[in-house]
């Protein structure tokens, strides 16, 4: 079965995280889940994590917007002047609650896969495997 390697959940919400967990690893389409509290945070890991050809790089990211620390936007700001081989291959999906028109003009503007309102379901994140990830088995 094909499965990503590794999906990174970047959000402060703990209850949104378990929940994202859960359906992720209910789904069995990543090998690893890992949890970022906020956009500094993801970027490290990241970073750790090398560049396109390592197999622990996060595949997809969900990124929230509104985080303390770092958010969501300035993440996205601070992924762009990351080298290239480390954005390589890594498709970010936003994940909110918030549909700020200020928010989402300026996260349109930004190099994201998509943007998706909370919570993350079984439907949802089916079209965003369709679209990004057609190799993988069809989410049952």
């Amino acid at each position: 079965m094909n499965k990503l390697s590794t999906v990174l959940l970047v959000d402060d919400d703990e209850t949104s995280n378990f929940l994202h967990q859960r359906l992720l690893h209910r789904l069995n389409i990543a090998d690893q889940v890992l949890v970022a509290l906020n956009g500094e945070q993801a970027l490290e890991m990241l970073a750790q994590r090398g560049t396109l050809f390592s197999p622990v790089r996060p595949a997809l990211v969900l990124l929230d917007l509104n985080m303390p620390v770092m958010g969501g936007i300035e993440f996205l700001d601070a992924f762009q002047a990351m080298p290239l081989l480390q954005q390589q291959a890594v498709v970010i999906v936003v994940l909110t609650t918030s549909m700020n028109p200020r928010d989402l003009s300026h996260v349109n503007s930004l190099p994201i896969a998509g943007l998706i309102s909370k919570p993350l379901t079984k439907e949802k994140l089916s079209a965003l495997l369709e679209v990004h990830f057609p190799y993988l088995i069809p989410v049952s």
